[in-house]
């Protein structure tokens, strides 16, 4: 993902415009300005206007604009993957890695007949799934997702049910995304952080989490090792 912070002439204000492949969005205060800047871009590219965003990179994009309030969620996005898993209709449950729930490199495949098992499931594409989801609007999810994940190389039929039972968190919560809204013009900016102790069964080290927050709005999180 570019972003491009674009001063406009005028008011020297930036003009937003994020662009990935060939999605891009453009973001200002005024019409005209983003109407300028798409002739000029016309101009030297080939481009397609869509109007108003209403999705970009499977992310749904609602807007309240009496309300001044912005919502991204992935519905449609979650609703494929979880058919495409044949995971659609199951059970959900309330979260997505109890803490009883230990990982380890232990669990790792060991005989032939496991080998052949985890060789014919698609281990690899749940997670890598389930991390866009994380990535995109499902923030919840990073503790999860940061143990899941560090058994790709080899993964056991144990991380394998755990994958699966982030997806079926996921599923009770597939109307669940993440909420904007306006609050004014000075920027407070919010960090939360904390770490568990010795979380690794393998390597006994600690996982660390952060969230930020600018404007009360959740912009940057992550879980890591």
């Amino acid at each position: 993902m570019i972003v491009v912070n674009w001063k406009c002439h005028k008011n020297r204000k930036p003009i937003y415009m994020l662009l990935y492949v060939d999605d891009m969005l453009l973001a200002y205060e005024s019409m005209t300005e983003i109407a300028r800047v798409k002739r000029l871009l016309n101009l030297e590219f080939e481009m397609k206007d869509l109007g108003h965003a209403k999705k970009i990179l499977g992310m749904e994009i609602t807007k309240n604009r009496k309300e001044k309030v912005l919502y991204l969620s992935q519905v449609d996005y979650l609703k494929r993957v979880l058919e495409r898993f044949n995971l659609k209709g199951a059970k959900s449950i309330t979260i997505p890695l109890a803490q009883h729930f230990k990982l380890s490199k232990e669990q790792e495949p060991k005989s032939d007949e496991d080998i052949a098992y985890m060789q014919k499931v698609p281990n690899a594409s749940v997670v890598g799934s389930i991390m866009y989801f994380m990535v995109c609007c499902i923030p919840d999810i990073s503790y999860s997702m940061s143990v899941v994940s560090r058994f790709m190389a080899n993964p056991g039929k144990r991380h394998w049910e755990t994958a699966k039972l982030v997806l079926r968190y996921i599923s009770g919560t597939i109307d669940v995304g993440l909420k904007y809204v306006n609050r004014g013009d000075v920027p407070i900016i919010e960090g939360y952080v904390d770490s568990n102790f010795v979380g690794s069964n393998d390597t006994r080290k600690s996982t660390i989490g952060y969230a930020f927050k600018v404007f009360g709005n959740l912009v940057s999180w992550r879980a890591n090792l």
